[in-house]
């Protein structure tokens, strides 16, 4: 007996089997991560305390971000002084020729690759060097700064070593400050006020920019502020810390001088507050658009560094390092000073490894006085110490990325330190810091992670890492967010992403509109 099917239901089979050729399946939409803000501040920082434990990051970087970095006029070329790429001579006598000869402006570094056998040293305000571009024009340096200027020394725990280790570099923007001491401090105050009072107030004057310097007691009263109270061992500080904060004054009322910005220390009788001058010699200078270049030799581990550095900068201020590749480098820029901008970097090598897996020492040194701002970079390689802080304030980390980034505070004092919008690759080692013995935790208080990105979650930072009063907002540990008026402030929960996502430029925004604050 034969089966067969209605005519109409053939039918219908037949335009269902043609509905399911010609009516495409609806693709699946992503999930969108919910959006979070945090309470220390809410969606337009309407939640910002004044003088909470969330700093105010938003001064950080050339003219406190009030300002786009300059592109110079053009003064001068190398190749007016003999300077010649691709020709495999030393061009390093025409640098310096061209160094010398401009007082403002920059040089410009045609396209090729130059050889340099010395530092360059750039000391005057205004003066910029420049390539046609990271990818056109390479500086490429065979001997290390210790064959060339010997500067020999040691660690903490008498290790010989090279001071280029941790300083120094091949293009070196150096100035000094005009550092007088202008009037004491003669009244206490506190941490977020705007005034202070002063014994000679005629010697300041409104619109001047000064500091407004502390120093350390025997005792290390003065550091033991600077980490919220929760310093570790500082036995080895010896009583020698300092900190500052370069401000501008707005307004003098009798002997009661108000700052424009808000203070981010106390300030007490027995650290010798006073207001010195701040004169930089060297301001408004930069080296843009080029590669640096060096050997391809196996990196011999911590210690060994020979100062194989490119930049540079040392008592300058408002000066900067852009668009710049860095090809083996021991360690990357070493930054002083204070207001500086290094940005839009790469950093590459293709050195033989340590034992650990390390191809230099540091990748950035960011250092006194502070307010530097290190954003937009990229960071292909592994240093023992791939970012670091030490002894300085008002440091901002952003929008950059690693193949497995530490975060490394090194100790005497770095406080009240941004990194945000920031992906560390793996995560296996976020927290891995240095620094000598008993010379307090690696970073001061109120550090602040925000929105740190990884392949997974994080491990939890050590106690020896950080006081009490630091905040990981936007950061994975694994474990839902627990925050508290006195600990550890964290604030996280799966499938959410905090807004702002950089919080220095969300800060920066606040200010330059007029809202400052909130609350």
């Amino acid at each position: 007996m034969k089966f067969s099917l209605p005519r109409f239901s053939l039918l219908f089979v037949l335009m269902l089997l043609w509905g399911c050729k010609s009516t495409p399946l609806p693709e699946e939409k992503p999930e969108v991560p919910k959006a979070a803000h945090s309470k220390l501040w809410g969606r337009e920082g309407e939640f910002w305390l004044q003088a909470g434990r969330l700093p105010d990051f938003s001064y950080a970087g050339y003219r406190s971000g009030e300002k786009p970095i300059p592109d110079h006029p053009i003064a001068t070329s190398v190749d007016a002084f003999g300077a010649r790429g691709d020709d495999n001579i030393d061009d390093t006598e025409a640098f310096k020729a061209a160094l010398a000869a401009t007082q403002a402006g920059a040089i410009v570094v045609p396209p090729g690759r130059y050889i340099i056998n010395a530092v360059l040293r750039i000391t005057r305000p205004g003066v910029v060097l420049r390539g046609a571009g990271a990818e056109r024009t390479t500086l490429f340096f065979p001997r290390p700064l210790e064959a060339i200027e010997p500067n020999h020394g040691e660690t903490t725990s008498g290790q010989a070593t090279s001071n280029y280790s941790w300083s120094g570099g091949f293009v070196r923007l150096q100035g000094n400050f005009g550092a007088d001491e202008l009037t004491p401090i003669t009244a206490g105050a506190q941490r977020g006020d705007r005034v202070i009072t002063v014994g000679k107030p005629q010697a300041l004057a409104v619109g001047q920019v000064v500091q407004v310097w502390l120093t350390d007691t025997p005792e290390n009263t003065l550091a033991q502020h600077l980490y919220s109270d929760d310093a570790g061992d500082t036995a080895k500080l010896n009583g020698k810390t300092s900190t500052s904060l370069v401000t501008k004054i707005t307004q003098i009322d009798g002997d009661r001088i108000q700052l424009e910005r808000r203070l981010r220390f106390d300030v007490r009788p027995e650290w010798r507050p006073v207001v010195r001058a701040f004169v930089p010699t060297v301001t408004d200078s930069g080296v843009e658009d080029l590669t640096f270049a060096f050997p391809e030799t196996p990196y011999g581990g911590h210690f060994t560094e020979q100062g194989f550095n490119p930049v540079a900068f040392v008592n300058v201020a408002h000066c900067w390092a852009r668009r710049l590749r860095f090809i083996n480098p021991e360690s990357g820029p070493m930054v002083g000073g204070v207001f500086n901008t290094v940005s839009d970097v790469v950093f590459e090598s293709k050195r033989a490894t340590d034992k650990h897996g390390n191809q230099g020492h540091h990748g950035i040194y960011l250092q006194r006085l502070g307010d530097h701002l290190f954003t937009r970079f990229d960071i292909r390689m592994r240093f023992v110490h791939d970012i670091s802080v030490s002894g300085c304030a008002g440091v901002v980390v952003s929008q950059g990325k690693g193949v497995d980034l530490c975060f490394d505070n090194h100790k005497r004092a770095p406080y009240e330190t941004l990194f945000t919008a920031i992906d560390v690759g793996k995560g296996t080692r976020p927290w891995k810091s240095g620094g000598g013995d008993a010379l307090g935790k690696h970073a001061g208080a109120r550090i602040t992670f925000w929105n740190i990105r990884a392949a997974g979650p994080l491990a939890e930072p050590p106690k020896a890492y950080a006081p009490w009063s630091m905040n990981l907002v936007g950061v994975d540990l694994g474990r839902p967010g627990v925050a508290g008026p006195m600990g550890t402030w964290q604030e996280f929960s799966a499938g959410e992403v905090v807004y702002p996502m950089d919080l220095h430029a969300s800060q920066l925004a606040r200010r330059l509109s007029g809202a400052g604050a909130g609350k």
